[in-house]
């Protein structure tokens, strides 16, 4: 039966976290025999408790009349104004909650439809839409574009461009490859970057702005990370802090990684409001909206008290447990690699004595049961990296780190 699934369908590689915890299942009992019960520290999503806020909030509206019917794609309005109010406070930004603001079911489904949207795919190599896509970049990023039929144009992240690359120089590249402007359909960027955990400035967001309307490409800004900020005294950004931005522009948003709310699925696109209004029409076919009792606590939440000190709290958690990781590599032979301001990733060289990264994390994850993730999994500019993730506690930092130590894992 799968010969009857579609050419893309076909050609997708399995999500590398689902990968991953299939194979931790199967080795699980063989870790557990040997004390090396497994440690995840690869999975880009908090641990820890949703705000208590948003489980008393559950409970009484869950009981209201009529939250079980019906919303809608766009979502409720009372959300949306809420998402207005947030982008004017947390950035500045003026966005119309009737026309540029929309609801999603979580940012990486609102992602992939709107990939869906602006491609018109063939097969055809040569004459497929170009996305550009961050290299190392979320590994989904790809995959949603080669299952529209489009080409997913990596476009490199090194220390040499400080993660922030001449997208001129890109698309120059493209054209002497054959292909032509207007098969650039859009521009995904991703700040704070995962899996490098890098932030992006102004100045450069003004050039993103200013070389996509110049060659008409859509900038799709990815700011799930937005408030995953390490130091009080550092703001990541949003695309719509720069003039004119709207004219050529989307960005999205996710209640996830700032509240710990993954199962629940909430967020947004805001931006452009043609964008916005043909992405309307493709939901309305696709989905019938997000359940009002998640819509109503997400408004609740968004621009409370409860809701700024829990990422505040969530903030200095995750930078406790940097520290205490980053000293414990630095005592196992880690020695240069940058230390990220933002998210809660590391991002790792591979000690050198292994051929590539997948080797080093299969190794790490069969001997000493601790879970990280590939950095080719990210793109082919993460070859020679690994991803940690350090949303765990900081007793199984602790454990990971003696594991490495009793295991032989060290940098040199």
């Amino acid at each position: 039966m799968e010969k009857i699934f579609n050419h893309y369908v076909q050609s997708l590689e399995t999500y590398i976290m689902f990968t991953i915890k299939e194979t931790v299942v199967k080795i699980t009992p063989d870790l557990i025999k040997k004390n090396r019960a497994p440690i995840s520290l690869s999975m880009g999503a908090p641990t820890q408790a949703p705000p208590k806020k948003v489980i008393e909030l559950m409970n009484k509206y869950i009981l209201e009349n009529g939250i079980n019917t019906y919303s809608t794609p766009k979502g409720e309005l009372y959300f949306r104004n809420e998402c207005a109010k947030y982008m004017k406070r947390r950035f500045s930004a003026e966005l119309d909650p009737n026309t540029e603001i929309f609801s999603l079911i979580g940012s990486k489904e609102g992602i992939a439809n709107l990939i869906r949207a602006i491609i018109n795919p063939t097969t055809i190599k040569d004459d497929q839409d170009i996305i550009l896509v961050p290299d190392p970049g979320y590994a989904s990023y790809k995959e949603m574009v080669k299952v529209s039929g489009g080409n997913p144009y990596p476009i490199a992240l090194n220390k040499q461009n400080n993660y922030m690359p001449d997208i001129e120089e890109v698309i120059n590249k493209i054209q002497k490859e054959g292909y032509t402007i207007r098969q650039i359909k859009a521009l995904i960027i991703n700040y704070p970057n995962n899996p490098i955990g890098a932030i992006a400035n102004l100045e450069y967001y003004e050039k993103l702005v200013s070389i996509c309307k110049k060659h008409q490409i859509l900038l799709i800004s990815d700011a799930a990370y937005a408030d995953i900020s390490l130091k009080p005294e550092i703001k990541p950004h949003s695309i719509f802090e720069i003039s004119g931005a709207k004219d050529i522009a989307v960005e999205f948003f996710s209640f996830s990684k700032p509240y710990a709310m993954t199962g629940w699925r909430l967020g947004w696109i805001c931006g452009n409001k043609d964008v916005i209004k043909s992405f309307g029409k493709l939901k309305s076919v696709l989905d019938s909206g997000i359940f009002k009792a998640i819509q109503k606590i997400g408004a609740d939440l968004l621009n409370s008290k409860e809701g700024d000190d829990y990422i505040v709290a969530s903030n200095e958690a995750l930078k406790r447990n940097q520290e205490l990781f980053v000293n414990g590599l630095r005592e196992l032979g880690w020695k240069n690699f940058d230390i990220p301001d933002a998210t809660f990733y590391l991002w790792l060289p591979i000690p050198p004595r292994y051929k590539n990264s997948k080797d080093f994390t299969d190794e790490l994850m069969h001997k000493s049961g601790i879970i990280t993730v590939p950095g080719d999994a990210y793109g082919d500019n993460g070859k020679g990296f690994f991803r940690v993730s350090i949303v765990c506690s900081e007793e199984e930092i602790k454990e990971v780190l003696l594991r490495m130590k009793k295991d032989g894992f060290v940098y040199n």
